[in-house]
């Protein structure tokens, strides 16, 4: 059901769509603003899949990824040369701990190999470093026991 109504900013009249099916209420005037051409339905596949993904899933697969470049800042990257960033892996390793801290009970059987990665981060780093940290002091070791 439409009907005439003056536009106050252009003097002329536009139709006015009904709101949802079922409501009294009129339709929101937000949804009659056309989006420019942005490229943002290509990512709609892509979204919507990565959303069905479990939440340990997407967490096992980010501590993977950290783990990964922490071991390429530490020059464990094999058959590569060797180089060192510890600050890099210093930060990474850290951000490691925090996110399985906080996914402590998320994770499952998951967990321990995680935590392993996790050790043998934190081992490499005190062993690379020429002024290891105190025990309880390295990377990311406050934050898990």
């Amino acid at each position: 059901m439409a009907e005439k109504n003056p536009n106050p900013a252009t003097g002329s009249s536009a139709e006015a769509e009904a709101g949802p099916p079922g409501s009294a209420l009129p339709d929101h005037p937000m949804t009659r603003i056309p989006l420019p051409a942005h490229g943002f339905e290509t990512l709609d596949g892509p979204v919507r899949a990565l959303g069905a993904i479990p939440a340990a899933e997407v967490i096992s697969r980010a501590a993977v990824t950290l783990i990964s470049t922490a071991a390429e800042s530490l020059g464990l990257a094999p058959g590569e040369e060797p180089d060192l960033d510890l600050d890099e892996a210093r930060l990474l390793i850290t951000a490691l701990a925090g996110l399985l801290a906080a996914s402590e009970e998320s994770l499952g059987e998951r967990r321990e190999p995680l935590l392993d990665g996790l050790r043998t981060l934190q081992n490499a780093f005190r062993e690379a470093s020429a002024y290891p940290d105190a025990p309880g002091e390295g990377p990311g070791e406050q934050l898990l026991p």
